[in-house]
């Protein structure tokens, strides 16, 4: 279901009006059939001064009804008065007449509710006589299946592709690597007898943890300023999400850095148990979305704000300090 926090869309900081926000919900198309895909557009008309709070659903926004992805939000903005529309890419498995009755949006200081609609999801449609065999066979009268009383086509035979030379240049690339990869092999086993004669040994760096390397890329970013530097933001965020995507890649192989926002945060739920780091790392990635998307401006505090919870995500989340683990060892051996 939805979970009420995650895009937020903001305009300017004015003074905010007392007229409330409107919300009208439309889809397209209104009857699809089984696997085929709907957009469902949200379009808030509000006073451009108004925060506007989208719900964000990370599965369904009614039982049967699946959300694929979110759009891109379009925001229009005349005579004061702000247009904001956001979509919602969504698909269905099964045949009925759906019922959204409304999608609910926060404008700050009311929660305000779109129009009810309806989606439609039909099944393939059969020939009578396909039906009518169908039936003879759901009441038992013929024992055999018939494929050409079913009419059913026969899957089609594999054809060959035209040959084209293009297809094939994998296997030059291939060759290629082959030998740069003998050739490195080569200047490596030179290098190593070329210093074991000089008296020495080729000694290969120190690799860090994932966690030891994020802190390190967050006190880099900390040190930049770029939180408190307007016209930054985005650059802010960027680098931000960018260090903890690629930490989260490297601390569990979860591939971050193609996952949206919400597949980060479904994702976590595997690995770490603490709510406090789904929390921490939905502020972080949900304010990221608003200064990328909506062009939002956040204030100097939540810059901070998603710099700590940052420090936070990884600590929460970091690969055990194998020097304590021993320590406590050689102490509980001590004791006994």
């Amino acid at each position: 279901m939805a979970i009420f926090v995650a895009v937020l869309f903001i305009s300017s900081f004015g003074t905010v009006s007392a007229q409330k926000a409107s919300a009208r919900a439309t889809v397209e198309p209104s009857e699809i059939m089984i696997g085929q895909q709907a957009m469902i557009n949200l379009q808030v008309i509000t006073p451009k001064e108004k925060t506007i709070q989208f719900p964000v659903y990370e599965k369904e926004i009614v039982p049967g009804v699946e959300v694929l992805t979110m759009l891109k939000p379009d925001t229009l903005i005349e005579n004061n008065v702000m247009t904001l529309n956001f979509k919602y890419i969504v698909t269905s498995f099964d045949s009925t007449l759906y019922n959204i009755p409304h999608i609910p949006v926060f404008d700050g200081t009311d929660t305000i509710f779109s129009n009810s609609f309806g989606l439609k999801v039909t099944s393939p449609v059969l020939k009578d006589s396909t039906v009518a065999y169908l039936e003879k066979l759901k009441s038992k009268q013929t024992d055999s299946i018939d494929f050409n009383q079913l009419q059913l086509n026969d899957i089609k035979p594999v054809q060959k592709p035209p040959f084209v030379w293009t297809d094939y240049l994998w296997v030059l690339w291939l060759l290629l690597g082959l030998l740069l990869l003998a050739a490195l092999i080569v200047t490596i086993v030179y290098l190593a007898l070329k210093k074991k004669r000089k008296g020495y040994f080729f000694t290969p760096p120190q690799v860090l943890p994932p966690h030891v390397r994020a802190i390190q890329a967050l006190d880099r970013l900390k040190s930049e300023k770029l939180g408190q530097q307007e016209g930054r933001e985005k650059e802010y965020y960027t680098k931000i999400t960018d260090i903890l995507r690629y930490y989260l890649f490297e601390r569990y192989g979860m591939q971050a850095m193609e996952m949206t926002s919400g597949e980060i945060l479904n994702e976590i739920r595997k690995y770490a148990e603490a709510d406090s780091v789904h929390e921490n790392l939905k502020q972080i990635l949900s304010t990221s979305d608003l200064v990328k998307f909506a062009k939002y401006k956040p204030y100097a505090d939540e810059n901070d704000l998603s710099m700590m919870n940052a420090y936070f995500v990884v600590n929460q989340t970091r690969q055990p300090d194998p020097v304590s683990e021993n320590k406590e060892v050689k102490s509980n051996d001590n004791e006994i």
